[in-house]
């Protein structure tokens, strides 16, 4: 990995982790194209940047985020079922992080998704005045719901934001509701794979070098940044447009991929 390796995939993290596009699959597209995907660092590298994203939703939502025990205990709740099926398919999961074609077809599958789903569920933007938390209100039931929606993740290219946001509007849950909930359902997410992560790295034997431990720094400030930028553009864009515009591009994306792979350039990684 060199520096500007880093700073792009360190953009790219921070861009897509909120988008429910794949940032795993952005980074794995990106990698193999750069021939580094394959590389023990490199996989640590696109874990640990997520710290910054995970900061980034702390400092957006800084008042909300800290809350009542309640709130935690939801997030708990629903964080529980990924646990747990990390621990059950960890190394089945490891090798689907190398396979672009996995990551072309999930965002394909992903894209038609999206272009319906505000069809599906356009009832969850109507606002009762006789019930006005009728569609922002997330329960413990709802929240597990949503910690099952999340584990569908774990295969590259689905999308964890894409995931836990469909999957709370199916709990009849407003779009900037599950959005939300997926922000902050995030961390808990997230800075779980970055410590697993860095214990099987050293587990490995692997240590970091000096050079490593600058490439880890960089990324996570750039991802801090671009990734509030990006909370904010999506949330905004997101209440007043809806999904259709992601699932368009996932599909381009995901064609785009395959014919690059089997036809152009077959992306070894």
């Amino acid at each position: 990995m060199s520096y500007f390796y880093a700073i792009i995939l360190a953009i790219i993290e921070g861009i897509t982790e909120y988008l429910p596009v794949s940032s795993t699959g952005h980074m794995i597209i990106a990698s193999s194209f750069m021939k580094i995907a394959s590389d023990d660092f490199t996989k640590l590298f696109t874990i640990v940047i997520q710290l910054g994203a995970i900061l980034a939703v702390v400092v957006y939502y800084w008042k909300r985020f800290f809350q009542s025990i309640d709130f935690y205990l939801k997030l708990l709740v629903a964080f529980i079922p990924a646990v747990v099926l990390c621990l059950l398919f960890n190394d089945l999961i490891d090798s689907l992080l190398e396979s672009p074609v996995t990551v072309a077809i999930t965002l394909i599958l992903g894209g038609i998704i999206l272009l319906k789903v505000d069809d599906w569920f356009k009832q969850n933007e109507e606002f009762d005045k006789n019930n006005p938390t009728e569609h922002t209100h997330i329960s413990y039931a709802t929240a597990l719901k949503i910690g099952f929606f999340q584990c569908l993740a774990m295969i590259p290219g689905t999308s964890r934001s894409g995931a836990t946001i469909v999957g709370g509007m199916a709990q009849k849950i407003n779009r900037k509701t599950a959005a939300e909930f997926s922000f902050f359902l995030a961390v808990p997410t997230m800075l779980g794979a970055t410590v697993k992560k860095t214990y099987d790295y050293y587990k490995a034997g692997f240590e970091l070098n000096t050079d490593q431990i600058n490439f880890l720094i960089i990324g996570n400030v750039i991802a801090f940044v671009v990734a509030i930028i990006a909370i904010k553009s999506f949330i905004d864009y997101l209440s007043k447009k809806g999904f259709k515009i992601f699932g368009y591009y996932r599909i381009i994306l995901g064609i785009a991929l395959l014919i690059i792979h089997f036809f152009i350039y077959k992306l070894s990684i």
